[in-house]
């Protein structure tokens, strides 16, 4: 097996996208520099986690994990059906919240005047 880099999950099978371009950092400021590949997976995967690109990246890079991560699923590895919140990407429940109907919303039309 060839070495990966830290931010691969041991469990993920895949393998990096290229050099070491990024850092993740959990809620706690804990990180793990990793691929443009892993570094989404890692991100997708935590809650309050933020992206930031090495000195040495390519222009965008951070762009490009973060935007990967919003359609990733967390530990998108994992088999299994995925039905809860956080089982799912974060593209996904933004779809999901739009198409429920809003609990606040009026029943009635706009100004009408019950009599």
């Amino acid at each position: 097996m060839t070495a990966r880099c830290p931010a691969a999950h041991p469990d993920d099978p895949t393998p990096c996208s290229g050099p070491v371009v990024v850092t993740v950092l959990d809620a706690f400021n804990a990180g793990a520099d990793g691929c443009e590949h892993h570094g989404a997976r890692l991100l997708a995967s935590l809650d309050r986690a933020r992206v930031y690109p090495l000195p040495d990246a390519p222009a965008g890079a951070a762009i490009r994990v973060f935007t990967a991560a919003d359609t990733t699923r967390p530990f998108c590895w994992v088999d299994g059906p995925r039905t809860r919140p956080d089982q799912l990407s974060r593209a996904e429940n933004r779809a999901r919240s739009r198409d429920l109907p809003s609990l606040a919303a009026p029943t009635g039309h706009s100004g009408d005047v019950p009599s």
